[in-house]
């Protein structure tokens, strides 16, 4: 089993690798769901208390304590699907980057996703999911906190890269090429015009992605 793992700062394309794996019959894990999951148990509003509830984790359980919890999670997925890979969605951490590379060895391959701030902000602003998306001073403090965890560092550690400033169409391509995966013979011909879009997924480190 091939297991990838995307990291990448808000905007990016994290989402949308994750849409293309979920299309391709490539089963797809978030680690911000460990987190939903916990504010749920305890009783509170994922959309409110996200952030501070991944920060008690790590003090109760330990920096890895989200990867920890996710590894069941990916067992699970690659046992139930048929696909010989899974795509864990939202790295932020070298804690939880060596949590995965203990538990799964060579068979792990981190991916990072690259684009520039202002593409980034661009497509937050289009999708326009809460009022931050389109504020360019709460990206670039967004930004901070995430380096702040770690994601830089976890960044430089990947094992590819993948440039993400071209077409939409463009970058499913990539993304099928590194899972593996046959090209999409019906992809939309407007793919083409488009730059790939930044519909991410919530991710691990306390704040949706």
């Amino acid at each position: 089993m091939n297991v990838y793992g995307t990291v990448g700062l808000p905007g990016s394309g994290k989402g949308e690798a994750a849409n293309v794996a979920e299309a391709a019959g490539v089963p797809v894990v978030v680690m911000g769901d460990v987190i939903r999951e916990e504010c749920r148990r305890r009783g509170l509003d994922p959309a409110e208390h996200h952030g501070r509830i991944a920060g008690v984790l790590r003090e109760e359980e330990g920096d890895d304590a989200i990867a920890a919890r996710t590894l069941p999670r990916i067992r699970e997925a690659a046992a139930e699907g048929d696909a010989d890979a899974v795509l864990v969605d939202g790295l932020r951490s070298t804690v939880e980057l060596a949590r995965f590379r203990e538990a799964f060895g060579d068979d792990f391959t981190l991916v990072a996703i690259h684009a520039p701030f202002d593409l980034r902000a661009e497509r937050l602003g289009d999708r326009g999911r809460d009022a931050s998306d389109s504020n360019l001073e709460a990206l670039r403090e967004r930004d901070a906190r995430e380096l702040d965890l770690g994601l830089g560092e976890t960044l430089d550690r990947a094992d590819v890269e993948i440039d993400n400033t071209g077409t939409l169409a463009e970058f499913r391509t990539r993304i099928r090429e590194l899972l593996g995966v046959e090209p999409d013979d019906h992809a939309d011909p407007d793919d083409s015009a488009e730059t790939a879009d930044a519909t991410e997924t919530a991710d691990a480190g306390g704040e949706s992605a």
